[in-house]
């Protein structure tokens, strides 16, 4: 990969992570994205599952959908989705429905990653449309992330327990 390559993913991983530090704050599973497209940011979204109460809320779909209304077509060629965490596979199938050219992602998520964690949808050879991943950028910081918010969350379990005895 080209240095600029690499430090261009690096600066707009860093707005995913800003975006995914909203979600911590809102005690929201803290997963950031952002589009670019012609190397400037189009959308950028958070996950929103909480206070949405939508399981499908995650910050790689609601990107994906600002980013189609950003451009004004469903096609969302020649853009690139950065997000903190692996996709899963509902977000991978959005990505391939969207047909956006890459996909750069941080920390891989063992429980439902779909690019080789849990599964893996980019390997295949899909009959539409392909998409380039890089994957790891960043990655220590997203992993970060998500570790303190889930240490959080089971201490304030814990201490709920507690309460309740």
């Amino acid at each position: 990969m080209p240095e600029s390559q690499a430090a261009s993913d690096e600066i707009f991983m860093r707005e995913a992570l800003n975006e995914a530090r909203k979600a911590y704050s809102k005690e929201e599973v803290p997963v950031g994205a952002v589009l670019v497209f012609k190397n400037k940011i189009i959308a950028r979204a958070h996950n929103q599952v909480e206070l949405l109460s939508d399981a499908t809320a995650h910050a790689e779909m609601l990107c994906l959908t600002m980013g189609s209304e950003a451009l004004g077509n469903w096609r969302l060629l020649n853009t690139v989705l950065y997000c903190t965490i692996e996709p899963c596979a509902m977000c991978a199938g959005a990505m391939f429905l969207s047909r956006i050219s890459r996909l750069v992602y941080g920390a891989k998520e063992m429980r439902h990653g779909a690019h080789g964690s849990f599964i893996d949808l980019f390997s295949k050879n899909h009959p539409t449309h392909s998409i380039e991943v890089t994957e790891g950028v960043l990655a220590h910081s997203c992993a970060t992330l998500l570790q303190d918010f889930f240490k959080k969350k089971r201490k304030k379990n814990e201490q709920s327990d507690d309460t309740v005895r």
